[in-house]
C-alpha cells in the first residue's frame, strides 16, 4: 500500500542540508545528471528520497557520498543539517600541488626585480 518511510524533494533535501545555497542550484546539479541515488543517476529533482538512500554527488571538485538519515522539517543551522545525514565520503588522497609560478626556479617570493627579470629573460 503506502510506504511508511517518509520522503522529500532530492533538490529539497540538498538544500535543507546545506550542500547547495539555493533550491534552484540544487535542482540544477540534479538536471544536469551530477547526482546518483543508490548508485542510479537521477535527473528529476522532483525525485523522492528518504532516511536509508545513499546520494553521490560533486560539489566543488569533490565527490560527496551522503546517507540520508532523516529528511528535515526546514533549512535550519548548520549542526541541524549535519545531523540529517551520515558523511560517507573517502578520506582524500593527497592531492599534489604543481608549483605556483611558471618559473620553479623564482620560487622565493615577491615580485622579481629588474635584474632577476632580464636575467630571466622576460624583460
Amino acid at each position: 500500500m503506502t510506504d511508511p518511510r517518509p520522503t522529500i524533494r532530492l533538490d529539497k533535501w540538498l538544500w535543507h542540508a546545506r550542500f547547495f545555497k539555493s533550491r534552484s542550484l540544487a535542482a540544477g546539479v540534479v538536471t544536469g545528471g551530477k547526482v546518483r541515488v543508490d548508485s542510479q543517476p537521477v535527473s528529476k529533482p522532483a525525485r523522492a528520497v528518504g532516511p536509508g538512500n545513499v546520494l553521490t554527488f560533486v560539489q566543488a571538485d569533490d565527490t560527496k557520498v551522503v546517507r540520508i538519515l532523516a529528511c528535515g522539517e526546514r533549512r535550519g543551522p548548520a549542526p541541524e543539517a549535519q545531523a540529517l545525514y551520515e558523511d560517507l565520503t573517502p578520506a582524500p588522497k593527497e592531492r599534489h600541488v604543481a608549483a605556483k609560478g611558471a618559473n620553479p626556479r623564482y620560487e622565493k617570493g615577491g615580485r622579481p626585480t629588474k635584474k632577476d627579470r632580464r636575467d630571466m629573460g622576460l624583460d
